[in-house]
């Protein structure tokens, strides 16, 4: 583990803020007066020892799930601003953080190519497409939201906690939207919301948004878009393959989006993004309160937001993240999600290239999230050997991650060959996936390939 920056960055930032609270009369906080320094240093340690109970989610060798280390200034200001703990609900718990949320949200929806909208931060993803899908059932009351098999699977919870009916559109041989169903359903006439997925969760696939709003020009419904995981990825548009491209350039049209800093954009959890196109759908926030806002007539976010306490030091680290490193094509943010998406790129060609294992017949990854199967004569016994050599890569300490999707995914034009298909479109198979979002993965990738290699030798026996 590398040498912590966090702790020297704090420093004179901590002895700055103190001073700027120096005229207040002095109190000796109740918590020291019962636990002294010793016994929190002793607590302390004992949390660093339980915390060791962990994967390695900073290190260029987790490569599993969405999990990436937040930027030292990123930690640096949450740390900094829990000195005081604002409340970004109201001006009144949280004054200066509610500015700084509402100029990094700002910046954001710029990404998006929004200048005028309405928009605030959430606890996660969740929270930031419940409000989405919240405000579509306001605008169409009872009508159905429509979204792929292969959309995160809170949007049908979602749904159900809105008494919206929900349906699974299925999904084509990259995991995306497909669009003759999804025309099916439309043709119903009951579908107020379409959510188009910018990467999804299992292998990070973009549905084509450019088609769905053409589809929207003749039957006249909402798109809410869950970029949770992808959104950022508009600002490198030349890595993409042109599929995606275009769905990304459509993306200012939409009626709404959600975003998650604490997965791409180097915050810690929870960290989302809400953002609406429309600024008037404000107005289904509206509420009084007798008893929260006193010291401002300015908006504060609790008027557009139906979380009420939300964490302002969540703002703060935002703020800190994007005066570092802005959210521009061709700057040090934008640079460095292309070096995963190029680390992505190379795996697959890599694997594509191994005779023991199968990728994606219908092409290579959209993002950075790669999916691959083991050659088998079967999917059990494909299904067996990825456990296994899950198993085994995570003892030469590189942690991959498994996936369920359907085999015909992996059929080639060559049916014939030996494990290619199944005539039971159902039939899914156990399948290795890696999400190569960390920068440093792409100088990582030889150390990764051969602990994956050697891992599949000891497994396969080779």
């Amino acid at each position: 583990m590398s040498k912590d920056p966090v702790p020297h960055l704090l420093s004179r930032a901590t002895d700055l803020l103190e001073r700027q609270f120096g005229a207040l009369p002095a109190f000796e906080p109740a918590c020291e007066s019962t636990a002294g320094p010793a016994a929190m240093e002793q607590i302390l340690e004992d949390v660093a020892q339980r915390l060791e109970d962990n994967y390695p989610y900073f290190h260029p060798l987790y490569a599993g799930q969405m999990l990436k280390p937040p930027h030292p200034v990123a930690r640096a200001a949450y740390a900094l601003a829990m000195t005081i703990n604002p409340n970004n609900h109201a001006r009144d718990g949280g004054r200066a953080s509610s500015e700084m949320e509402i100029e990094a949200v700002r910046e954001i929806a710029g990404v998006f190519g929004w200048t005028e909208f309405l928009g605030h931060l959430t606890s996660g993803g969740t929270l930031a497409n419940l409000e989405a899908l919240w405000v579509a059932g306001q605008l169409a009351p009872g009508k159905r939201i429509a979204g792929s098999e292969q959309a995160h699977y809170s949007h049908k919870r979602i749904s159900a906690v809105l008494k919206l009916d929900y349906v699974g559109i299925p999904s084509d041989n990259r995991g995306r939207m497909n669009l003759e169903a999804l025309e099916d359903e439309l043709r119903k006439g009951d579908v107020g919301t379409v959510v188009v997925t910018l990467g999804t969760t299992a292998m990070g696939a973009v549905d084509p948004l450019d088609k769905v709003l053409a589809l929207r020009e003749r039957y006249g419904f909402r798109v809410h878009v869950d970029a949770a995981y992808g959104g950022y990825f508009r600002l490198i548009p030349e890595v993409l393959d042109e599929s995606a491209r275009r769905a990304y350039a459509a993306a200012e049209a939409v009626d709404s989006i959600a975003i998650d800093p604490h997965k791409h954009g180097l915050q810690p959890f929870g960290c989302g993004c809400v953002l609406f196109r429309d600024p008037a759908v404000g107005r289904f926030y509206k509420h009084d309160s007798p008893y929260t806002y006193f010291t401002s007539k300015q908006l504060h976010l609790g008027e557009i937001s139906l979380e009420c306490s939300r964490a302002g030091a969540a703002a703060v680290a935002l703020w800190a993240t994007q005066r570092l490193l802005p959210l521009k094509p061709g700057g040090q943010f934008a640079r460095g999600l292309a070096r995963g998406r190029v680390a992505a790129v190379e795996l697959d060609q890599r694997l594509r290239q191994d005779r023991r294992f199968q990728t994606l017949a219908a092409g290579a990854p959209e993002l950075d999230i790669v999916v691959w199967k083991v050659n088998q004569e079967t999917p059990r016994r494909a299904s067996e050997l990825a456990r296994a050599i899950f198993d085994a890569c995570a003892t030469r300490d590189l942690h991959l991650a498994l996936v369920e999707l359907p085999l015909t995914w992996f059929c080639p034009v060559a049916v014939s060959e030996p494990g290619s298909c199944t005539s039971n479109d159902a039939e899914s198979v156990t399948c290795l996936r890696s999400v190569l979002m960390k920068p440093e993965h792409e100088t990582w990738l030889d150390r990764i390939w051969e602990r994956l290699t050697a891992s599949c030798a000891e497994v396969m026996g080779e």
